[in-house]
């Protein structure tokens, strides 16, 4: 392929070849590349009914990763879970086989999908908040040595904390040059705040408690990892690998728990995930909040981080949301400093 073709041109290419040799009747004549998605962490391309996805730049090391993570996609285990990935002919790829990622230039990995319809944004009432919280439970009730034999190696750690570091990490390198708003630097000093109080392992400084951290977790759960295959209709399945590994279920609840929390998701959306959860892990006498509090409130820190960093690369001043999640910081950081008049649950805006 030649290098001078920019990244969404090579993208293209890729999803249009594996398209074409597929079933040509699901591919309209007609069919042009459509830009999904570009992001630091993904460029997405679509052609009729493949996507390619261009994954950051990676060692030798974190394409080995990417790899077995592949793998567990593509595996017989995660059918109805998780969408599998195609071989860059655009077959079904093998777990054992045919799961290492392309590479662009010898460091861009790139992974060839089927194309499915997402959650519709501007739906919210719609959203399948049952379907997440039953497809959660089945991906953490499959037995990660029921998967090693057929993978080309060890499971990796899930990269949840890692993600939350990295974001903070962001908001202090985009506030480095000195001229944030002073509302954007008020709002990164209660998400510092909030950050010094979590575990270690939550902010990745140091490994998860083993008797915790055995589980296959998606690693970076929200709708938007949720597409409906084949698309009109089909069921709905999870999508990207990027972060999934070994580590605490409570993680892939978080998010969810954390917009609960802060008062961003409606508290039926909230109780119809965690009992479709529930019902289907079979924990429905289980109080989950010991659990998902640490990790709710890194969660709300990672997205407090990245709206600063965001609204002060933009130029703009916080949305309702994002000011929202920078006053659970404070609520957190207020929690754990013990100061009067605080309710003492820092997340619970009810």
């Amino acid at each position: 392929m030649p290098t001078t073709l920019s990244l969404t041109e090579r993208l293209r290419e890729l999803a249009r070849d594996a398209a074409a040799s597929r079933d040509r009747s699901a591919v309209p004549a007609q069919a042009t590349a459509a830009l999904l998605a570009d992001r630091p962490d993904g460029t997405v391309v679509g052609w009729g009914d493949v996507v390619a996805k261009a994954h950051p730049a990676a060692s030798e090391a974190g394409v080995r990763e990417l790899t077995v993570r592949l793998s567990v996609a593509a595996h017989p285990r995660l059918t109805g879970i998780m969408l599998a990935p195609l071989a860059p002919g655009g077959s079904p790829a093998e777990p054992t086989t045919e799961t290492r990622p392309l590479l662009l230039d010898g460091e861009r990995p790139v992974t060839v999908w089927p194309r499915g319809e997402p959650v519709d944004p501007d739906a919210p009432d719609a959203a399948p908040w049952e379907a997440a919280g039953t497809l959660l439970a089945r991906l953490h009730s499959v037995p990660a040595d029921a998967l090693a034999a057929q993978l080309p190696g060890p499971l990796p750690a899930m990269r949840g904390p890692a993600k939350a570091a990295r974001a903070v990490e962001r908001m202090r390198t985009a506030l480095g040059d000195g001229t944030a708003a002073p509302a954007l630097t008020a709002a990164a000093v209660a998400a510092e705040a909030a950050w010094a109080t979590l575990p270690a392992w939550c902010r990745d400084e140091e490994p998860q408690e083993p008797s915790t951290a055995g589980t296959l977790c998606h690693g970076d759960f929200h709708l938007g990892q949720l597409i409906r295959h084949p698309a009109g209709g089909g069921p709905w399945q999870l999508i990207d690998v990027d972060d999934l590994g070994l580590g605490d279920p409570a993680w892939d609840l978080a998010r969810p728990a954390a917009w609960f929390a802060t008062g961003l998701l409606p508290a039926a959306s909230w109780s119809t995930f965690l009992h479709a959860y529930q019902a289907e892990s079979g924990t429905e006498a289980v109080d989950p909040w010991p659990r998902l509090d640490a990790p709710a409130r890194a969660l709300t820190v990672q997205t407090a981080a990245i709206a600063v960093a965001k609204a002060h690369a933009a130029r703009r001043p916080l949305d309702e949301a994002e000011e929202e999640c920078a006053a659970a910081c404070d609520r957190i950081a207020a929690a754990a400093s013990g100061q009067p008049g605080d309710p003492g649950f820092s997340l619970d805006s009810q």
